[in-house]
């Protein structure tokens, strides 16, 4: 114990020593109170610098963190970005409209997690990256699939009602455009940008990428899994330009949060197009293109069900264009300087988001969470 005190002494830190061991039972416990500034529940990961949270705990000590005045234990992961030590804690809370929640940390291995989000690379179904959540999943085309007859471009989505993890079965039993009770793959991508995927445009046209060509997963759940996506060069008329793609999905989540890190010569800006694909009979949209969300509600595919689709951007988007097959969301990017965006989707079928209606105000709500993050405190 004397060594521990010199050491702190010797850094400075006598005053955090002394919250470390009171908080596994003493006096001064130190906690985390997570506020709701919403006139709604909220139900989300918050993300704490793990340099900060080890103030409350014994890192080398399995420890659970739970609500102080009910003993609730809450999920957490511990987030390396790709690295070999933790960035962030993420914890899964619940907080109640314009209320707060206080947790502290106590010692004990946490209660297990079954995985609620996952990514992978399938190179069994021509180089597919296809990753998922508890209530959706989603995949990009690889090298593969480029130059053969079913070749598709965009994101495409598979609908699902169930919370299990599905990908490594339905790839497995290559019967993933029936529904058996779990959902399908019904939706239709072609030669569109599918479900919110980006292309370059410039004057009235829309300039492709070829498909990924490099991935990295850099956190595999259980309860966010985020990847990367790597682009070789392709040209704008005499732009040629280099993207990379990070992609973050968290569990419960029907959006993904996507970052676009663009590399082009010179201190232009490039117009970027987010597409959204278009169906022939009449679909819903809802246009609010000026606070940055625009969404499609699907005419109904047979028994299959209607799909949602729909993208926010922290920003106004610059203008919607309606091409024959896709919507197409312009915005402006410019070279080292990332883009933020969500995009995703929602079925029918799946229970819990039915109409239109429901999905615009998703939409719309997920955009006031964005504006009015939860707020953290650490006493």
């Amino acid at each position: 114990m004397r060594n521990l005190l010199g050491y702190f002494k010797s850094i400075g830190f006598l005053f955090v020593l002394s919250m470390l061991l009171t908080s596994w039972g003493g006096k001064s416990q130190k906690m985390v109170v997570v506020k709701n500034p919403s006139d709604f529940d909220r139900f989300e990961l918050i993300s704490i610098p793990y340099n900060d949270f080890i103030n409350l705990i014994d890192a080398k000590a399995p420890f659970k963190i739970v609500n102080k005045e009910n003993n609730i234990e809450y999920l957490y992961q511990l987030e390396t970005l790709g690295k070999k030590k933790p960035i962030n804690i993420l914890i899964q809370v619940l907080v109640p409209a314009s209320q707060e929640i206080h947790l502290i940390v106590k010692k004990g291995k946490p209660s297990p997690i079954n995985s609620k989000t996952f990514a992978r690379y399938v190179p069994e179904r021509f180089d597919d990256f296809a990753w998922e959540n508890d209530v959706i999943a989603y995949r990009m085309y690889g090298k593969a699939l480029e130059g053969r007859s079913d070749d598709a471009q965009g994101m495409d989505i598979w609908v699902k009602k169930t919370e299990n993890l599905v990908i490594d079965k339905w790839y497995k039993t290559e019967d993933y455009h029936k529904d058996h009770g779990e959902g399908l793959d019904y939706y239709s991508v072609g030669q569109t940008l599918g479900a919110g995927d980006v292309a370059a445009y410039s004057e009235g046209t829309l300039y492709y990428s070829k498909h990924y060509r490099n991935y990295a997963i850099l956190d595999n759940g259980p309860l966010r899994t985020t990847f990367r996506l790597e682009f070789e060069q392709w040209k704008v008329k005499d732009t040629a330009i280099k993207l990379n793609k990070t992609v973050s999905i968290d569990a419960g989540a029907q959006l993904n949060r996507v970052v676009l890190d663009f590399d082009f010569d010179g201190d232009d800006k490039l117009t970027i197009a987010a597409g959204i694909a278009k169906r022939k009979q009449p679909g819903q949209v809802f246009d609010n293109h000026r606070q940055g969300v625009f969404a499609y509600w699907e005419p109904e595919h047979g028994d299959d069900g209607i799909t949602g689709v729909g993208l926010i951007f922290n920003n106004p988007i610059d203008s919607i264009k309606i091409e024959k097959d896709q919507y197409l969301a312009l915005f402006q990017a410019k070279s080292d300087d990332p883009v933020e965006y969500f995009t995703g989707g929602v079925w029918n079928k799946a229970g819990k988001i039915k109409s239109a209606d429901d999905w615009f105000r998703y939409l719309q709500r997920q955009k006031l969470i964005l504006k009015n993050p939860l707020e953290i405190k650490i006493y």
